[in-house]
């Protein structure tokens, strides 16, 4: 398809800076596609009205990891500053990064994170297409996450940087309730609008909550640069379904209730485990899946979401899901109305497509 297919304008002060407080007071656009209204404003923290007894829920248990190093390059007695920004983990030791400027780093070189001499320091493996780079870190395991814990910054959005600094408030901000699982460079964002009051009253309403894990990377900040979505090439995230969980979501759709993926990084990785049959089952890899129009879903029958980029996946995995014409409607609805957009935004909830037979 072509990509400009799902540009839009949007006035660069609807671009939130900080998130709703508390985080479940954040809007909520509704989105009944066919049904009537299709549109419709209410809050987050109407989500248990909306839902019904027998839905699942589920969630990205993920945790944010500060992935924005900051190191040197050693080249004899040349030193030159580039930053990198782990996006993919590939074994104990070794990462997929970002790095910037690309140009400065060549296969084998050695970086160093801080000055020469600092705890942290890798080599550069091989180098990819877009920046990328394969580092191999001279600690592994724990130690290597502990020292990445202390080096690193927590790598905000760059619709987000380039407007402020990252301070103290994201570390607590950009992680949501459930995260528990560290290994993400990016927030699934639908997640952060939960609290524990909004939980609470989900548990009363009979709605029960289910964590999976997929570690988002940072190819999630890039803008699809291609004019056709058949030449993108999506990065690999690492994920897991367990199978007790999978059984559990199998048996809630058994019973009548629908599964409700919160955010797109659940909605991947449920697409990517379940069978051609609609039955879920355990899975623990990488997934490079790309969902567009024309793509059926089988495991995901309602999607909460934030409002995404241009031009991006995300825009085309809602399209595939509520269809182009309504997301084009949904978005200038929101824009009209004045709705905050992307990461610390607020959200939509797309309810299956109203038959009109």
């Amino acid at each position: 398809m072509d990509v400009s297919l799902f540009d839009f304008d949007l006035p660069e002060e609807l671009i939130a800076l900080r998130p709703a407080s508390p985080r479940d007071s954040a809007r909520l656009l509704v989105v009944r596609p066919g049904g009537t209204p299709e549109l419709e404003d209410r809050l987050v923290s109407d989500l248990p009205d909306l839902l019904a007894p027998g839905d699942a829920l589920v969630v990205n248990a993920t945790r944010v990891i500060p992935a924005r190093l900051r190191a040197v390059r050693l080249r004899g007695e040349s030193v030159a500053k580039v930053e990198l920004l782990l996006h993919q983990r590939l074994d104990g030791a070794r990462w997929k990064a970002f790095a910037r400027p690309a140009k400065k780093l060549l296969s084998g070189e050695r970086v160093v994170v801080g000055a020469e001499g600092g705890e942290l320091a890798a080599t550069v493996e091989s180098r990819g297409e877009g920046g990328e780079v394969t580092l191999a870190f001279e600690l592994s395991g724990p130690d290597l996450d502990l020292a990445i814990a202390r080096a690193g910054e927590m790598p905000l959005p760059p619709y987000i940087e380039g407007k402020r600094a990252t301070d103290a408030r994201d570390g607590e901000d950009y992680q949501t309730l459930f995260a528990r699982e560290p290994g993400a460079v990016a927030a699934p964002t639908a997640g952060l609008h939960f609290t524990p009051r909004l939980t609470d009253a989900l548990d009363r309403r009979g709605v029960s909550r289910h964590e999976t894990v997929l570690h988002v990377g940072a190819g999630t900040f890039l803008p699809v640069k291609v004019d056709d979505t058949d030449d993108h090439r999506m990065h690999f995230e690492n994920g897991v379904l367990e199978a007790g969980t999978a059984e559990a979501l199998n048996a809630a759709r058994a019973a009548g209730g629908r599964l409700v993926a919160v955010g797109t990084t659940s909605t991947r990785l449920l697409e990517s485990a379940v069978g051609p049959d609609g039955r879920l089952s355990a899975f623990d890899g990488a997934t490079d899946i790309f969902i567009t129009p024309g793509v059926s879903f089988r495991a995901v029958d309602a999607l909460l979401t934030n409002f995404h980029l241009p031009r991006s996946t995300l825009m085309m995995l809602i399209a595939a899901f509520a269809g182009l014409d309504v997301v084009k409607r949904a978005y200038a609805h929101a824009i009209a109305e004045r709705y905050r957009f992307y990461s610390y935004g607020d959200a939509c909830l797309f309810l299956p497509k109203v038959s009109t037979q």
